[in-house]
């Protein structure tokens, strides 16, 4: 069977993080980078609260690029950083130990830029009997044309696109299991966009939780009669 015609699991994938530094995210033009930025986030979470073994690294961070955003480096604390001087990561034996020291076959993709310093290291992964999945979401290129071609080049390879919604969903996959479904809602409620949105409103109105706010909203309760014209910005109308 080809790995690709069966989902990853947290226990056969490991994930990558590539230069997510502030002169590569500057450069980035084929995305809202506040909205990456809230991707890449939520999915470093996820993958830690599901233990997927997570490789960080870095390109020329004092001559260039900038530190790894804080965001990512306070989810991990830490972690080591690989850096690097080849805008190919697989071009550096650091690099390779520590994709190798996963004991992963299936790698998930993240980072800046796509166009080079994502696609690149797929490609030679593939070529390694790696099984890639590019978080097209999770990656930036220079330019919507970059992006495009980058992302075409990958899948001519052999890689997936995913999205972070689904490709963090795979881990949970069945909602019968309940060992990572509490924290998994916590992360989704507040950071997962329309989707944690619903979360949050089934937990509170299907099921009657507790809003996720720190301080909750509450609703004053409506007098008798008063048709709570007074709440809603309606003045009542004198019967004639």
């Amino acid at each position: 069977m080809n790995q690709y015609h069966k989902p990853y699991t947290a226990e056969d994938s490991a994930i990558v993080f590539i230069d997510f530094q502030p002169q590569m995210l500057f450069g980035v033009a084929s995305a809202d980078r506040a909205t990456m930025i809230n991707n890449v986030t939520l999915l470093a979470k996820v993958a830690k609260e599901f233990k997927v073994p997570t490789v960080l690294t870095s390109v020329e961070t004092e001559s260039f690029s900038g530190y790894v955003w804080p965001q990512l480096l306070d989810i991990f604390p830490g972690q080591p950083v690989i850096e690097r001087s080849s805008m190919n990561s697989w071009d550096s034996m650091d690099f390779r130990k520590a994709i190798e020291a996963t004991g992963r076959k299936n790698i998930i993709m993240t980072g800046l830029w796509t166009e080079v310093c994502i696609t690149w290291p797929t490609i030679e992964m593939l070529g390694a009997s790696y099984n890639v999945y590019v978080v097209e979401d999770c990656c930036g290129a220079t330019s919507p044309a970059a992006q495009d071609a980058a992302l075409s080049r990958m899948v001519q390879a052999g890689a997936v696109r995913v999205t972070t919604i689904g490709a963090l969903l795979e881990w949970q996959r069945d909602w019968k299991n309940k060992e990572h479904y509490d924290a998994l809602m916590k992360l989704l409620r507040p950071q997962a966009g329309a989707y944690g949105v619903g979360i949050e409103y089934a937990y509170t109105m299907v099921h009657h939780a507790p809003q996720s706010a720190q301080k909750p909203q509450i609703v004053p309760k409506k007098a008798a009669g008063d048709g709570h014209a007074s709440t809603r910005g309606i003045t009542p109308v004198a019967a004639h």
